[in-house]
């Protein structure tokens, strides 16, 4: 048989040339992602080192292993490896120095980076996010920094958190994330398949497909590894056997002195067979290993005199089945590891795993990083000992929830669960009693993001427990647990749970800080069902016990509670003095957090939109004081939106929703965000796919809404906004009123809504139809909230849409124009003022009026908006064919802009080819409308043709 292949990588320029192109462009400051992926031997990690090798006397190359450890994963399996590298690459101390606070959280993942473990409380997945992103990028600005992920289809949940993270987080600096795939072991809905889909559908990954070689390839490599060219015959059966797969060509090419072998598995085990006892005993002990092996501990673990294990290395080094890297040995293809793996009998596999196992335990004994559990459990399950097996999972549960590993955490619990009744004395193994594991399992499946799993084991738990010699505590927890888990799947049930929590704490858990928990969180949940009152008196109850306590952050989120329920009765300015209190008493980032969102959503439902932006820009300015602005700080500037919709900031909206990359969040927090798209894409005109989406998550938020009103709001909400998409006014104003006829309890919410209908009433009424008893339902409705809400600019211009007198409409125009009032209302006031116009015979002044109202619809490209101010010009017969004759002169901007128009740019295009911003554009397009007298970018198009057919130059152009 050949001796191990050595030969140069064919085939393969294309691949290495895009890499290259990939590089350059992050040598120059952007940052770059791309995916090599292709079937087991196709040739990845060749490439890989191939190109790693080439860069690296310019960039630092950094290589990580995601590490097969079966159906359990070793959580940031290959960050680990890469990290180790960066910081031996800068020096502890300058890795201090850049990553800050953030090297407490870094701890987590590199012990050796700090005194002593962090304290939980000081330490969060976003700063653990941060500090891996500030690190990296700090790396960046010494030299160019090449992060290689191997084999990605073994990748933990936390490791594809983080690299998900990082392609949203990295929009500057030198770095390029190269990582390996092997296709065949991604199956369709995995973890790594959704993480590949959204990660490309985003654009944050190239994806690199390496091909299967060609018959000149295939050729050139037979010839570099056998010395001499293959004849025509003898390259056709090698590709009928190997199929241009290069690990295949090498393996077939290397038995040409024999009969090919009749299988796959006979093929990979060819060179092993032939090996000497102790080569083949090496071979077979560094089979069981999950990463590559030090000298050390093939010595232990060969059990061979120092001389002949050398000779033994040798030959298997020789023979091509091992690679020496690093002083380190592995497969020279995780393909052949596998086949030989696979050969050992069940005995011989448990004893090597048990020896694998023992030695790691004697290795992490005192040791910083402890971070082995995971293999140990890995090692002590195919070596068939049940009770060390669940002593290991049960630790590496431990440790990868103290890392937010939760998706691996909730991998190992259900491991020691497995286990469970297979070892007599598991309380004792694990330190844990069953029913505080399913305590913590259920919250690791939930932070994890599998609710339905979470669930399911609080089911379990809470069967089990024996009221009568449970720890009342911990029954009382596994009760608020079930109720969380019931919110965070948008379903009923919550509201008993948590009293049935509060009444065991009140008579069994003497600790007042606990109760003012349970107390606050019941509070939430009536607040959103509706409950005002049992909820404010449930937030007074919990701040007095707070208080008590001394817990300053349980009383901050019970004024919080309290300022939000006084709001919603319309005790406004009540509710801002206690939110204000909540800001003040808030010591923990939770409680301080927690205030903001909760206070600028506040502030968007009372139209104080300024206001709400900047409590959460505010909240941002914290985030980065925190180290989290890329992470919780990106889930304040999502709560941004909504006012910013309002104000008309579509395209910062629009790029805003472009940098959300949900991957395992839970559902309610998905349902918010689908609101708000169905918005944005009914406002863009895109009916059809609104459409889609509200009949996608419709089943949801019905469920959901059936006891959190502002999920039953926002499903009102989508309706209105996709009916008026659609053209469909009567169906938009029919969810409204069937809104108002709803029995229970009425929430700020509905204000929002009682507004559109005004403005749906205008313009039906402006189509002849008959809107008085819609109007006067409305009306009623307004009129029933407590004074306070009835009085502001919101009243008056509904009032002036509802009874639409020259007055009425001329003071709410005046008062649309402020910020407080949502900016659509602009152009529909507009709209009022020329059908008064029109009414009085003041066709002039009705013209000048829908211009502008045009105007404002296209700079904010609303097409709802559009349409109906086109429609109203037609029937009113307002809508010039040319400019008119003393129309402005354009200017040579203008002009630009209005040639591109005609070609067909959005607004976005026009920018990008002017170099100018979409804000700028969308001034000159305003303009460009009023001058030449028309509504819509398709008239001004035909306006410029019409007056200069030839030239393509306007006639009114200076």
């Amino acid at each position: 048989m050949a001796p191990a292949p050595s030969a140069a990588m064919v085939g393969r320029d294309a691949e290495l040339a895009e890499v290259r192109r990939l590089f350059d462009g992050a040598r120059d400051g952007v940052p770059a992602a791309v995916l090599v992926e292709g079937e087991a031997g196709i040739g990845k990690s060749r490439l890989a080192r191939e190109f790693g090798a080439e860069v690296a006397n310019v960039a630092d190359v950094h290589v990580g292993w995601c590490l097969d450890l079966g159906a359990s994963r070793m959580p940031f399996g290959p960050l680990t490896g890469i990290l180790r590298s960066i910081v031996a690459r800068m020096g502890v101390e300058r890795v201090r120095a850049v990553v800050g606070v953030g090297i407490e959280a870094l701890g987590m993942l590199l012990p050796e980076l700090v005194d002593a473990p962090a304290d939980r409380e000081r330490t969060s997945p976003e700063r653990l996010r941060d500090a891996v992103a500030s690190l990296v990028e700090a790396a960046a600005e010494e030299s160019p920094q090449v992060l290689v992920v191997e084999d990605l289809h073994w990748a933990d949940d936390s490791t594809l958190a983080i690299l998900s993270f990082l392609l949203r987080a990295w929009n500057r600096g030198r770095i390029l994330l190269l990582i390996t795939c092997r296709t065949d072991d991604v199956r369709r809905g995995d973890a790594v398949s959704r993480f590949i889909g959204e990660a490309t559908r985003a654009r944050l990954l190239e994806r690199l497909t390496v091909s299967r070689l060609e018959d000149e390839a295939v050729r050139e490599l037979v010839e570099q590894i056998t010395g001499r060219a293959p004849s025509p015959s003898a390259l056709e059966r090698l590709q009928v056997r190997a199929e241009g797969v290069p690990f295949f060509v090498e393996e077939i090419a290397g038995c040409s002195q024999g009969p090919l072998p009749d299988s796959l598995r006979d093929l990979l085990l060819a060179r092993f067979d032939r090996l000497g006892d102790d080569a083949g005993r090496v071979v077979r002990v560094i089979s069981g290993a999950e990463r590559p092996l030090s000298h050390p501990l093939v010595t232990r673990l060969a059990g061979l005199p120092e001389e002949r294990l050398d000779e033994a290395l040798r030959e298997a080094a020789r023979s091509g089945i091992i690679v020496v890297e690093d002083d380190d040995y592995r497969f020279r293809h995780a393909l052949l590891r596998e086949a030989v793996h696979d050969d050992l009998l069940p005995g011989e596999r448990a004893r090597l795993h048990r020896a694998y196992a023992e030695a790691l335990e004697e290795q992490s004994e005192g040791a910083a990083d402890r971070g082995d559990a995971a293999a140990l459990a890995y090692h002590w399950q195919l070596a068939q000992d049940d009770r060390r097996a669940i002593t290991a999972a049960a630790e590496a549960m431990r440790q990868a929830k103290a890392q937010y590993a939760f998706a691996s955490a909730a991998r190992f619990g259900e491991l020691v669960l497995e286990l469970w009744p297979l070892v007599p004395d598991a309380a004792a193994a694990t330190g844990f009693e069953r029913p505080e594991l399913l305590h913590v399992l259920g919250s690791v499946l939930r932070n994890a993001g599998d609710g339905e799993r979470a669930l399911a084991v609080a089911n379990v738990a809470l069967a089990e427990v024996d009221a009568t010699t449970v720890d009342p505590r911990l029954h009382a927890r596994l009760l608020r647990n079930k109720a969380l888990f019931l919110v965070n799947l948008g379903r009923l049930g919550a509201v008993p749970l948590l009293r049935e929590a509060l009444a065991i704490a009140e008579e069994h858990v003497p600790d007042e800080a606990f109760r003012a928990e349970l107390l606050n969180q019941l509070a939430g949940r009536l607040m959103i069902a509706g409950d005002r009152e049992d909820a404010i008196r449930l937030a007074d109850e919990a701040e007095r016990r707070a208080a008590a306590a001394g817990s300053r952050d349980q009383q901050s989120i019970a004024a919080n509670m309290r300022g939000g329920s006084l709001a919603h009765l319309g005790a406004v300015e009540a509710g801002v003095r206690e939110f204000e209190r909540a800001r003040v008493l808030a010591d923990g980032s939770t409680a301080e957090m927690r205030y903001r969102v909760n206070y600028s959503d506040l502030l968007t439902l009372l139209g104080r939109y300024r206001e709400a932006v900047a409590v959460a820009e505010a909240g941002l300015r914290r985030a980065r004081e925190l180290r989290v602005e890329r992470t919780s700080g990106t889930i304040m500037a999502q709560n941004m939106i909504v006012p910013l919709l309002e104000l008309g900031e579509i395209d910062r909206v629009e790029e805003m929703l472009s940098r959300d990359f949900v991957q395992g969040t839970l559902r309610v927090f998905r349902m918010y965000m689908s609101m708000t798209r169905v918005r944005v894409l009914a406002w863009r005109g895109r009916s059809t796919e609104a459409a889609e989406m509200l009949r996608e998550w419709r089943p949801a938020f019905e469920e959901t809404g059936g006891s959190e009103r502002q999920i039953w709001y926002d499903l009102v909400t989508m309706t209105v906004a996709v009916a008026q998409s659609e053209g469909d006014l009567t169906g938009a104003l029919d969810a409204i009123l069937a809104m108002v006829h709803d029995e229970k309890p009425a929430l700020l919410h509905q204000r929002r809504l009682l507004l559109e209908g005004g403005a749906i009433i205008a313009e039906l009424r402006s189509r002849g139809v008959d809107v008085e008893a819609a109007s006067a339902t409305i009306r009623d409705a307004w009129l029933a909230q407590p004074d306070q809400l009835q009085h502001d600019a919101w009243g008056l211009i509904l009032d002036a849409l509802l009874d639409p007198r020259p007055e009425k409409v001329e003071e709410a125009l005046r008062r649309a124009d402020g910020d407080d009032v949502p900016v659509t209302f602009r152009a529909v006031l507009r709209l009022e003022r020329a059908q008064v116009h029109v009414r009085e015979g003041e066709r002039a002044a009705a013209s000048a009026v829908v211009a502008e109202a045009a105007a404002l619809a296209e700079e904010w490209d609303h097409a709802p908006l559009r349409a109906a101010i086109a429609r109203f010009a037609d029937a009113a017969g307002l809508r010039a064919g040319a400019a008119p004759a003393d129309a402005e002169l354009l200017t040579a901007r203008e002009q630009q802009v209005l040639d591109l128009i005609a070609e067909g740019l959005s607004n976005r295009q026009i920018g990008e080819r002017l170099f100018i911003s979409v804000k700028t554009v969308s001034v000159h397009v305003s303009a460009v409308l009023r001058k030449l007298g028309v509504s819509t970018r398709t008239e001004a198009a035909l306006t410029r043709q019409a007056l200069d057919p030839t030239s393509g130059r306007s006639a009114v152009v200076a």
